[in-house]
């Protein structure tokens, strides 16, 4: 294999498309220093900013997905403008692989590499592949999973279990005691971490609001993180029932691996790149899918580690009246915890980025 690979990655839309790519292109750096990386994404949505800020190139197509109103009627010219320039950016760049992550822009970018006779490799993060990634999946050499079963949309012998690779700032190297003085906690009582994605979660926040004032009878201490159009709200509700020393609304966890080092229990969506965290951290934790999730996604990812004793479902539609006597159900049953948190651990890849990175090289070797 050459020292100087060349690799393409496509995708993106959202924060579990984009942070796998990432993990890839970096483990490809580790194993080839020399190695040269592009990124295709959509223009104006989130990897045209998140990939330059990770230190990779990326060029932007003019596509998006299907709406239902007028934006729709322009959909075959923008496929059709996104094939051809997409077609001309793999000419221009050369790479030995293109490799697909899901998203608007993996399906036009994929088709293009297969028109020009460059090896594809796929990474599905869900339990439920996406349109694009089915669409582009047969003609893959390889396509790396996180779930079982993906046969029913995959060619068999092409699907790899390696895991969904994640990012850097995950691993727990910190103690409880660090953790607890970060987020302004007391070590000795137990801590329950919600996270509900970067935008925040409206069901899950409003689970929260609804038996807030249940916390008052309880040790339980939370760090909630709100996002950014919920945080006055819970700050105020926090402020009037006078639990500011327990309960700690913030708009975004910059130091996870703190956040995760000090939680007993989560609460989270039930994204793809959440369950890998959690599985490789090891806590018991309550899901509450996304219903708008594409093809209820979410739920179906979550339905898998509840059928192996690995999570607990609540349904958004179900928060306001039964998210919070969840929690405080959980956090009281240590036994119950101790076996998630073991069950979890058994859906875990730590070394999932290095596995498709092996699986990528096999892709270019039978070119």
């Amino acid at each position: 294999m050459k020292e100087n690979l060349k690799v393409v990655i496509s995708g993106g839309g959202t924060g579990g498309h984009i942070f796998p790519a990432i993990a890839i292109a970096d483990a490809l750096k580790r194993r080839f220093p020399k190695g040269d990386i592009l990124f295709i994404g959509a223009k104006g949505r989130m990897e045209m900013e998140r990939v330059p800020k990770a230190g990779y190139p990326i060029e932007g197509l003019w596509i998006s997905g299907f709406t239902k109103d007028i934006r729709s009627l322009t959909l075959p010219l923008k496929l059709v403008d996104s094939i051809n320039h997409a077609i001309a950016i793999l000419k221009r760049f050369k790479p030995d692989v293109v490799i697909g992550v899901g998203g608007y822009a993996s399906g036009p970018t994929l088709k293009a590499a297969n028109w020009l006779g460059i090896p594809t490799v796929i990474q599905e993060q869900n339990s439920y592949p996406g349109k694009t990634n089915r669409n582009v999946g047969q003609k893959a050499k390889a396509i790396c999973v996180a779930y079982d079963h993906l046969d029913q949309w995959f060619p068999a012998e092409k699907i790899h279990f390696t895991g969904n690779p994640l990012r850097a700032n995950i691993k727990l190297n910190c103690t409880r005691e660090e953790a607890a003085q970060y987020f302004h906690l007391n070590p000795e009582k137990p801590v329950a971490l919600l996270v509900g994605g970067s935008q925040g979660a409206l069901g899950i926040n409003k689970g929260i609001s609804a038996q807030l004032a249940a916390f008052k009878d309880s040790d339980l201490q939370l760090i909630w993180q709100t996002g950014k159009n919920y945080i006055d709200q819970a700050q105020a509700e926090v402020k009037a029932l006078a639990l500011e020393n327990q309960v700690k609304p913030t708009v975004f966890i910059d130091r996870m691996d703190l956040a995760y080092g000090i939680a007993d229990v989560v609460i989270s969506r039930a994204g793809a790149m959440s369950i890998s965290e959690l599985a490789l951290v090891q806590k018991p934790v309550i899901f509450v899918p996304l219903p708008t999730a594409a093809e209820d996604h979410q739920t179906k990812n979550a339905q898998q580690l509840v059928n192996a004793g690995a999570a607990i479902m609540v349904r958004n539609s179900d928060t306001e009246k039964e998210l919070v006597p969840t929690l405080f159900k959980l956090a009281q049953d240590k036994a119950l915890q101790e076996k998630m948190s073991a069950n979890i651990g058994k859906f875990a890849r730590p070394n999932a980025a290095d596995d498709i990175v092996d699986q990528i090289v096999k892709a270019i070797n039978t070119k």
